[in-house]
């Protein structure tokens, strides 16, 4: 019974391997590169928006050049380094992650991990303090003299009636 387990396991890593192997990624078909999605993910050089909302001659020339790219069967990453390779590296529509780009990538994740981790550490300290702080509250005041409370109702029942 465990050898066959074994034996199925075995089967099902080397399955898993051969069509996840760089090798057999590299020969499977690319998807065909798409103008939509292309768009998304570049922005019109002259209007500084994303080519898929810009109106301007040059937001029509940067798609004419990419429908081009296109017919030809190029993918999206090639598409992607012919358009920096045309317009630079502002045509696209997120920086690189190299170099000082790469806290764009990095900044915001490690920011909410660092403030995840500062909750974690001053709500029970808090939370102690507020328990210390209602077990040491001081006693309740102390019960009226009867004489002082047939006085308040006197009071009182003026305002009331």
């Amino acid at each position: 019974m465990t050898r066959s387990v074994i034996r199925l396991g075995a089967a099902v890593l080397l399955a898993t391997w051969a069509l996840t192997s760089p090798a057999a990624l590299a020969n499977a078909p690319q998807p065909r590169a798409s103008l939509t999605d292309i768009e998304n993910d570049v922005m019109c050089t002259l209007c500084h928006e994303s080519l898929a909302v810009a109106q301007s001659p040059q937001a029509d020339a940067e798609r004419n050049y990419i429908r081009g790219l296109i017919a030809k069967g190029e993918t999206k990453q090639q598409i992607l380094r012919n358009m920096v390779a045309q317009y630079g590296a502002n045509v696209l529509g997120k920086p690189p992650a190299s170099g000082f780009n790469l806290t764009v990538y990095v900044l915001p994740p490690l920011i909410l991990v660092v403030g995840i981790a500062i909750l974690a550490f001053t709500l029970p300290r808090w939370r102690r303090r507020t328990r210390a702080a209602k077990s040491r509250s001081p006693d309740p005041a102390p019960a009226l003299d009867p004489a002082e409370a047939a006085r308040l109702e006197r009071e009182l029942s003026q305002f009331r009636g």
